[in-house]
């Protein structure tokens, strides 16, 4: 059998001033991370792909009130570097709506940006709020994906944002033909998220920041049976490593269509990507 292919859905590499905010102190603390004093080399990042074989990744900007801990143009610096191995997701200023969506319409039609991503937690904000809405509405325009987070967060701050019902569930009616793709299972509202993806043709779940031996029951049920259209493969990284991510894969009993599908198929089709 050919190598299998994998694309990972939901990842960044960290600036300097991304890992040392004082909202990942809890995640620091976890993951035994001291200050760092020096930016990281984007090929460290390309070291960690090429350990668990995963040949394309989806590297997302962070954009917060206060401004960007990873923002577009570094993103577009390393897309640039690594074509074939990157994927461009945007994020924007919510707090400035018309910037807001001309600056998703640049980075997507002008340098190939294929998703937006908003962490909602970060603004305190669910996904319902009117800041949102145009940015949805620009997405459905550009036909690309929106990658929201759902579930509780790691870092210490309010996860109310992050509920699947009533919030993502209301934005798929609103704008039912929005792909949405979301991030982090949706712990401990997994039953929920997969509800709401069962209820809605354009919502995907993907598995960052979860190891395969902590995805709940219910999600690897759904992904066996009904689900093997609608999950996608992600990492979180740095926050896990895809060799972690990927690590006892196997033993989820998955046949290799279904598997080819969750690490690689549903990724080409929900952002549009080109086989490889």
């Amino acid at each position: 059998m050919k190598e299998q292919k994998v694309i990972d859905v939901w990842m960044q590499h960290p600036t300097k001033r991304f890992l040392n905010h004082p909202m990942f102190e809890s995640l620091r603390r976890w993951m035994k991370m001291e200050e760092i004093v020096e930016e990281i080399p984007i090929e460290m990042t390309l070291a960690a792909m090429d350990s668990a074989n995963v040949q394309r990744s989806m590297i997302c900007s962070w954009y917060g009130p206060h401004g960007a801990l990873i923002s577009n143009t570094e993103v577009e610096g390393w897309v640039k570097q690594y074509p074939d191995r990157f994927v461009g997701i945007a994020s924007v200023n919510l707090y400035k709506p018309v910037e807001a969506v001309l600056e998703l319409r640049h980075y997507v039609k002008n340098m190939g940006f294929k998703g937006l991503r908003i962490v909602q937690w970060f603004w305190n904000l669910p996904p319902t709020h009117a800041y949102y809405y145009p940015l949805f509405a620009e997405c459905v325009q550009l036909g690309i994906p929106v990658c929201l987070q759902v579930g509780h967060t790691g870092p210490l701050r309010p996860s109310e944002v992050g509920r699947p019902i009533p919030y993502i569930d209301q934005v798929a009616l609103d704008f039912p033909n929005l792909k949405i793709v979301c991030g982090h299972i949706g712990y401990p509202w997994t039953t929920e998220m997969i509800a709401v993806a069962r209820k809605h043709k354009n919502v995907y779940i993907d598995t960052s920041a979860y190891l395969v031996k902590r995805y709940p029951k219910e999600l690897v049920n759904y992904l066996k049976k009904g689900g093997q259209n609608k999950v996608l493969f992600g990492t979180n990284y740095p926050m896990l490593f895809p060799s972690n991510c990927l690590e006892g894969l196997e033993n989820l009993g998955l046949s290799n269509k279904i598997k080819n599908k969750f690490l690689y198929e549903n990724a080409l089709q929900v952002f549009d990507l080109e086989d490889f």
